[in-house]
């Protein structure tokens, strides 16, 4: 990328709205409600996050959160009912700003890594992908930030 290419990529600026849903669930073990992440991923969600909460009557418990489009929200409803054991989501509305992104190949002495580029804001970021570097580290017994500096180079 020139000088050029990258003050525009730099500019890119990106918004959108998606749709939070949310619950609260207290009954679940981890490996079912982590199953039921796995498959709401599957389904398209754009990202999917729990959090530690305290509910009523001193429970611990977990909020599900879940990112999609509009177009997704029957669905990944309809997918946190039927994988969960909640009785009930919140939905909001988030505006959203988002960076420009692209991915493109270096070349390395190991053959091709991808490198996961975005940009807008003002800001530039880069990042190789990290499967890839694990790999390569095991393989050759080295660090990945050993591996990272002999691709730079």
């Amino acid at each position: 990328m020139n000088n050029l290419e990258e003050a525009q990529f730099r500019n890119l600026e990106q918004e959108d709205q998606v749709l939070e849903l949310r619950c609260n669930i207290d009954d679940m073990t981890g490996e079912d409600l982590a199953y039921a992440m796995d498959v709401l991923l599957e389904r398209g969600a754009l990202d999917v996050y729990t959090i530690p909460i305290g509910m009523k009557k001193g429970r611990t418990g977990i909020m599900l959160s879940v990112l999609c489009k509009e177009g997704q929200r029957k669905e990944m409803a309809r997918t946190i009912f039927q994988y969960t054991t909640t009785i009930g989501i919140r939905e909001n509305v988030c505006n959203r700003m988002i960076l420009g992104r692209r991915e493109y190949s270096v070349d390395s002495e190991w053959g091709p890594i991808h490198v996961k580029q975005s940009g807008g804001y003002g800001v530039l970021r880069e990042k190789m992908e990290f499967e890839e570097l694990k790999k390569i580290a095991q393989r050759e017994g080295l660090s990945l930030a050993q591996v990272r500096e002999i691709i730079k180079k």
